[in-house]
């Protein structure tokens, strides 16, 4: 999944001979999984149809503030288009566009929508290499970046006119690159590794049975998913699950015991920033594993279990650095338990819930949390959807990891 998945594109098209490259970079960026909608240049429609970006983005392509064969037609609103972007790009980026975009000259709709905008803008200039390496142009380009526009570089290459040089638009798969990097590179998390561990341990009986969980790794995996979109490195180590997850940031290490994941998960720590250990880890496992299956008898049936190995503990003593932070999930003395496992086993914060709190817990699309610090200080939160959830205890993470 690209950190493009689920924003709003504006794109704005003007009118250059790069317009044709349009239909590629509207089709790229619904690739990423973003909503696209697309402003034309009433001149840029010389150069591709509105028909054609109309059916790659799915939706109606803007161009005039109305039509005037359309008695009914609407108003398009630019503050509406504005707003409703995550970002505006406008590629190509033609010499005129650039020059009106430097002055705040207002005379369609395309420029209309740029100067209300609040989102993040880019820009990809696209002109002849005379007009490129033109003063005034050079000046527009020095003063949109002094907005705080960000400018797509132009390539070297053949021009429409024969002439070779600086001034071609870049290639539609270079602009979203681009693009995707610029947005990383500016995230909280960017540069940082991310250890997180999802879902239960299945403790073998034998070749059929095992002792596990009710646990199906939907906040682990959730908290996967903030950690990149925040621009970490993710790994997620994950007990059996049926959830799924792709994100370019994201590497799933799929494990069944515990020991397993005691293993995936010290092969990662020492490189890690911070950890978050949301597993239901079994806590016992059987001494003896079966090399059969075990057949029914009218007696019962006794295991001996031994306890498996404290992952989150381990990682506790081994803590150079790292900001380390569990979960404790309770049924009686909640408080007191989770307050206990913050101090016995070093950790940075620790994250309780209980099974006592309706909407909270295994299999649940939501949950309910309480935030504790090594201060003993416990932030509340209320029932919310483990995606927002997640949000929430990043948000604690990075006040903490920051400070």
């Amino acid at each position: 999944m690209s950190v493009l998945s689920g924003k709003n594109i504006l794109l704005g098209v003007t009118a250059g001979i790069a317009a044709y490259k349009s239909a590629y970079l509207v089709r790229l960026f619904i690739k990423t999984g973003a909503r696209v909608k697309v402003i034309m240049t009433p001149a840029s429609k010389d150069f591709v149809t509105p028909l054609t970006l109309s059916t790659l983005s799915k939706n109606p392509v803007h161009s005039t503030f109305y039509t005037k064969e359309d008695e009914n037609e609407l108003w398009n609103n630019h503050v509406d288009l504005g707003l409703w972007a995550d970002y505006l790009i406008i590629a190509p980026t033609t010499a005129n566009t650039l020059s009106k975009m430097a002055n705040g000259t207002c005379d369609n709709l395309l420029l209309a929508t740029y100067l209300s905008a609040k989102c993040k803008v880019y820009f990809a200039p696209a002109m002849d290499l005379d007009m490129y390496k033109h003063n005034s142009t050079i000046q527009n380009l020095k003063k949109l970046k002094s907005f705080g526009n960000i400018m797509i570089p132009a390539e070297s290459g053949e021009l429409a006119s024969g002439l070779i040089g600086e001034g071609r638009m870049a290639e539609p798969e270079s602009i979203v690159s681009f693009i995707e990097k610029d947005i990383l590179s500016n995230l909280p998390l960017h540069g940082k590794k991310v250890l997180i561990t999802a879902g239960p341990t299945y403790e073998a009986i034998d070749p059929v049975r095992f002792i596990g969980n009710h646990s199906s790794g939907k906040m682990g995996f959730e908290l996967a998913k903030t950690g990149a979109n925040l621009g970490a490195e993710v790994v997620l180590v994950s007990g059996p699950s049926n959830e799924n997850v792709n994100h370019t940031l994201i590497q799933r290490v799929d494990v069944v015991s515990a020991d397993e994941m005691y293993e995936a998960v010290h092969q990662f720590y020492k490189n890690t920033n911070i950890a978050i250990l949301s597993a239901a880890v079994s806590d016992y496992k059987p001494l003896v594993m079966a090399s059969e299956k075990i057949k029914k008898k009218d007696a019962g049936l006794k295991i001996e279990l031994t306890k498996t190995k404290d992952i989150l503990a381990s990682l506790g003593k081994e803590k150079k650095g790292q900001f380390l932070v569990g979960f404790a999930l309770e049924t009686n003395n909640e408080l007191e338990n989770a307050i206990g496992k913050l101090n016995n086993k070093n950790l940075d914060l620790i994250v309780l819930n209980s099974l006592n709190d309706k909407g909270a817990g295994f299999k649940k699309d939501t949950n309910k949390v309480t935030i504790i610090d090594t201060e003993e200080k416990c932030t509340e939160f209320k029932l919310k959807s483990k995606s927002d959830v997640a949000n929430d205890i990043f948000n604690v993470i990075l006040k903490k990891y920051e400070a």
